[in-house]
């Protein structure tokens, strides 16, 4: 569920990003992978294996494209959620991705899954056309989801309750995909701004994934609404959710959008 402050770069959109890490062993055992095509479409249309995973978090992307043959370097700027990566296999550099040093390096993709809208979308654009070789692939991506209406009416109204004075439009949560499009126009204008790219495309996969209760209110806890509130908070929402979820049987399909933006850096 997103979180959209109007400034991208400022400290308090900082704070949240690097919130994941709290419990970051929970946040890869629960989250979501990506799609199959998606990454077989960006291992086809990458010039090359060699791939930076920007934001990598716990590196669930990073692992899929390890898989199918990439060689992954991640950059993550929560030393937590770094190292949950690294115990997986990814090696990893902690920094910001508009502070990141390349030293040089260049990649034949440059990813980002439920990341991008950290970075500073004109910042993080240019920091990208360095990095990626001619031909070399921008991607982009998120999942964008909605839970049945009695589940999220059962959450946005305990979360108001929980935290009545968190900054967050909780209306967003009746109309995810307004959201991600946000994420993806800002995503595309940065490109266009930072210049050396080709027109930024939209990918779109749709998938669906069963939950019982536990598994949703496991899940639940990792998510950007979810993350900043104290322990009490977090069990008074998950009681209301999981009384909702009982109510329809204990249990639901989520129907998944991935979406991407995605480009290919031109040559100079």
């Amino acid at each position: 569920m997103p979180t959209l402050p109007p400034e991208p770069s400022s400290d308090a959109l900082r704070q949240v990003a690097q919130s994941f890490g709290t419990d970051a062993a929970r946040y890869d055992r629960t989250r979501p992978p990506y799609p199959a095509e998606l990454i077989a479409r960006i291992v086809a249309a990458s010039p090359g294996p060699a791939v930076l995973d920007v934001g990598c978090g716990t590196g669930i992307a990073a692992r899929q494209l390890r898989d199918a043959g990439c060689t992954v370097l991640g950059v993550e700027p929560d030393p937590r959620m770094a190292e949950t990566a690294r115990a997986g296999g990814i090696p990893v550099e902690v920094a910001t991705f508009e502070q990141w040093e390349p030293a040089g390096r260049v990649f034949d993709a440059v990813v980002a899954g439920q990341a991008w809208h950290w970075v500073d979308a004109e910042a993080g654009a240019a920091q990208a056309a360095r990095v990626l070789r001619p031909g070399g692939l921008f991607a982009a991506f998120w999942h964008v989801f909605q839970p049945p209406p009695a589940v999220g009416e059962a959450f946005a109204a305990a979360f108001r309750q929980a935290a009545p004075a968190a900054p967050v439009d909780v209306s967003l949560l009746r109309q995810p995909a307004d959201a991600y499009r946000m994420m993806c126009d800002r995503t595309a204008a940065g490109l266009r701004a930072a210049g050396g790219f080709s027109a930024p495309e939209r990918w779109h996969y749709h998938w669906e994934m069963p939950y019982t209760r536990d598994e949703w209110l496991a899940l639940l806890p990792t998510q950007g609404l979810m993350t900043r509130l104290a322990p009490e908070q977090v069990a008074r929402v998950q009681a209301d959710v999981g009384a909702a979820i009982d109510a329809i049987g204990g249990g639901f399909t989520m129907a998944y959008e991935t979406v991407a933006i995605a480009a290919r850096r031109e040559a100079a």
